[in-house]
């Protein structure tokens, strides 16, 4: 099996591909229909899960892929699974429709339930986020050279909390009320993860639905970089390794040290 790091920049090269059809039709008067879940379905997100799971399917033909917008396949056969690419072909679809360029394409590779690759691109701005385990986390804007990226180190200023512009719920206002003095900054998709991984911003606490190809990417990303993703008892987000794909609620922290669940509401 290759080492995660020898498959990061043909990987890149994939969202990138996908990036650019997705603008492709970014730029026309694109139709939305909606899935079973009632979320928004655009041809972006076909047109980029097709592309991803072809040229994934060239590049490690023995490796399989699961896509957001895969068929559904059998629990027992997924299960069985032990290294998966783990695919959000269009994350942010709300934010793709409303036309702000918060949107990203996600591709992870998972290993024994841990994303050991992301890549996170960016089709609106160009900019990827790379990462691979033993490897190291950057930034590559374009075709300029990656740089290197680390989640800033603790500091004794304002915090700075970045939140989904979409998904507030009364827990999450009473946690980020607990925190005390802090900024919040909005953003969609998982830029969010990725803000916190180049030391934008301290804390992205997630306490809603999400579903495992929203974060796998961006996980990886934020941990490499230096960061944490845990869940709510204060263990790293697993992959694949339960029947439902829906993770549980979850922080996203630079500071590994800080004990942010303590701001958690007490019946949360």
């Amino acid at each position: 099996m290759p080492e995660p790091a020898t498959l990061l920049e043909p990987v890149r090269d994939i969202a990138r591909n996908a990036g650019d059809r997705i603008l492709t039709i970014y730029n026309t008067a694109f139709d939305i229909t909606e899935k079973d879940d009632r979320s928004p379905l655009t041809q972006a997100d076909l047109a980029s899960h097709r592309a991803i799971c072809e040229a994934l399917g060239e590049l490690t033909p023995d490796i399989p892929v699961l896509s957001e917008e895969s068929a559904s396949l059998d629990v027992t056969e997924r299960l069985g699974w032990s290294r998966f690419w783990l695919v959000d072909p269009l994350d942010g679809t709300k934010e793709f429709i409303k036309r702000n360029g918060e949107f990203t394409v996600n591709i992870a590779l998972v290993e024994d339930h841990h994303p050991v690759l992301g890549v996170v691109h960016v089709p609106a701005t160009g900019a990827s986020y790379l990462a691979a385990r033993h490897h190291g986390a950057f930034r590559q804007d374009g075709n300029d050279l990656p740089r290197a990226i680390h989640v800033r180190p603790r500091h004794e200023g304002k915090l700075r909390v970045v939140g989904s512009r979409s998904h507030a719920t009364e827990a999450l206002q009473q946690f980020i009320a607990n925190l005390g003095e802090h900024e919040f900054v909005a953003v969609g998709s998982s830029l969010k993860f990725c803000l916190i991984a180049e030391g934008g911003a301290d804390l992205y606490p997630r306490l809603g639905p999400t579903s495992e190809w929203d974060t796998a990417a961006a996980q990886c990303v934020v941990e490499v970089a230096g960061g944490r993703v845990i869940d709510l008892q204060g263990a790293p987000l697993r992959y694949n390794a339960r029947d439902t794909l829906l993770n549980p609620h979850f922080l996203v922290c630079a500071d590994r040290e800080r004990d942010w669940l303590r701001y958690l509401p007490t019946d949360g």
